[in-house]
């Protein structure tokens, strides 16, 4: 449920949220099978959880996509539901409705799992993974194909032949009987990491660790830290789900341990950089009511205090900035031939590593008009040596009643100025 607070109530300290609207998604392992199927080239997947005959139960089943076939776990009783109330993208409070009592997997399931070319076991704690011949099946199917677990305090443990195991921080520190609390860093998660790989029959851990990315752990083998770009985050909710069924598609696919959490980390990032669960439910531009979304266009070849000026007093006019970067070809276009100096790929990566940039997306033409229709922000921010109203982009801003606002501009600073002196002082070397 999301809406707008903007006064408390009178009888309590508490915020009165107005004009909510509610969302509905998958949650649990039905997310995680959301996310396996989402994109180009997604594979079959195949979703065994507890499903009853109650109202959410089919409403899940209504919110997957054809690509999921669902292979029910009778459930006795109805299926657990969590709803968070939320203002401007900020949860305020969530509310839970207990489910029901799993009961044992049918004979699909167990054919469905020996026939998997990956494995993916999302354990929420409600009781399945403790299933003995869904445990068999597991565990004969893990010497066949690569089984990835995501646990839960509450969970099962891993099965042997266990390829890779992905548990946040705290609950690394909590399977391995050390300090929760004291889990949020390298050291606490490389320790709990290597507990982990003692008492349970795994190959692997890959401890989430949030904005620090995920520490890999390996026996025999010192812990490999893999960093996330920088990104500012209201709701997390939802990266832990994306990063294991993207470690598990990518061992599918035959990466290496490191490839694919390499890749799970990245693509829990863009997840959140999309906007998380906001964009799974149809929110327009892929966030709640309330945000302010800003955008800010350029070639961005040199990174220079200019642009960082700019792009720190744009950020500061909402809660979002998106830059809008030319591709190569564009900027080949509007530049000439001996530009770009720097490829697309590379400006990006500078651009994502600044604090103030929440995401950062390239188009191909010579403006961005087309993606801003697409992205609708509120605010399309321009360095103050451009006048606004003359803008091609100006137009289509009106379209959606956002507008077109300058920041100032630091003089003197250019890519083309740079490019110039850096020619002159290789000139001068020869």
């Amino acid at each position: 449920m999301d809406g707008r607070a903007e006064r408390l109530c009178p009888d309590a300290p508490a915020p009165v949220v107005e004009e909510s609207a509610a969302r509905l998604r998958p949650g649990g392992a039905a997310l995680a099978a959301l996310l396996a199927a989402s994109g180009r080239g997604a594979p079959e997947v195949i979703l065994i959880a507890p499903f009853g005959d109650d109202e959410a139960s089919a409403a899940v089943r209504g919110l997957l996509p054809d690509r999921v076939t669902v292979i029910p776990v009778p459930l006795a009783g109805p299926l657990q539901e969590k709803t968070r109330i939320r203002a401007a993208g900020q949860t305020l409070l969530r509310v839970d409705k207990p489910g029901g009592t799993p009961g044992p997997a049918g004979p699909e399931a167990i054919s469905a799992i020996s026939g998997a070319g990956a494995l993916l076991v999302s354990d929420y704690g409600r009781g399945v993974t403790a299933d003995p011949r869904l445990r068999d099946a597991l565990s004969r199917q893990a010497g066949r194909t690569r089984l990835v677990w995501d646990p839960h305090p509450r969970g099962s443990e891993p099965v042997a032949g266990t390829y890779l195991v992905t548990p946040n921080a705290a609950e690394a520190a909590r399977a391995a009987g050390l300090d929760g609390n004291a889990a949020d860093g390298v050291l606490p998660a490389a320790a709990a990491a290597e507990r982990l790989l003692d008492i349970w029959p795994v190959q692997a851990a890959a401890v989430t660790l949030g904005g620090r990315g995920a520490l890999l752990a390996r026996p025999g083998q010192a812990p490999l830290a893999i960093p996330a770009a920088p990104l500012r985050v209201t709701d997390p909710c939802g990266a832990g789900d994306q990063f294991a069924v993207a470690a598990a598609t990518g061992l599918r696919d035959g990466a290496t341990l490191s490839e694919a959490v390499t890749w799970a980390v990245a693509a829990a990032t863009r997840y959140l950089a999309r906007g998380g669960t906001a964009e799974l439910t149809g929110y327009p531009g892929g966030r709640p009511p309330g945000q302010v979304l800003v955008a800010a266009g350029g070639c961005f070849d040199v990174l220079h205090a200019g642009h960082v000026s700019m792009l720190r007093a744009a950020r500061s006019l909402g809660d979002c900035l998106v830059v809008c970067l030319n591709s190569d070809d564009s900027v080949r276009r509007l530049k000439g031939p001996g530009r770009p100096l720097n490829p697309a790929a590379d400006r990006a990566e500078v651009l994502a590593a600044l604090d103030c940039v929440d995401r950062v997306v390239i188009f191909d033409e010579d403006t961005p008009e087309r993606l801003l229709g697409e992205l609708r922000p509120d605010i399309w921010v321009k360095g103050g040596d451009y006048d606004g109203r003359e803008l091609p982009e100006a137009a289509a801003l009106r379209r959606w009643n956002g507008r077109v606002v300058t920041v100032p501009y630091l003089s003197g600073r250019s890519t083309s100025l740079i490019a110039s002196a850096a020619a002159r002082a290789a000139s001068a070397r020869c």
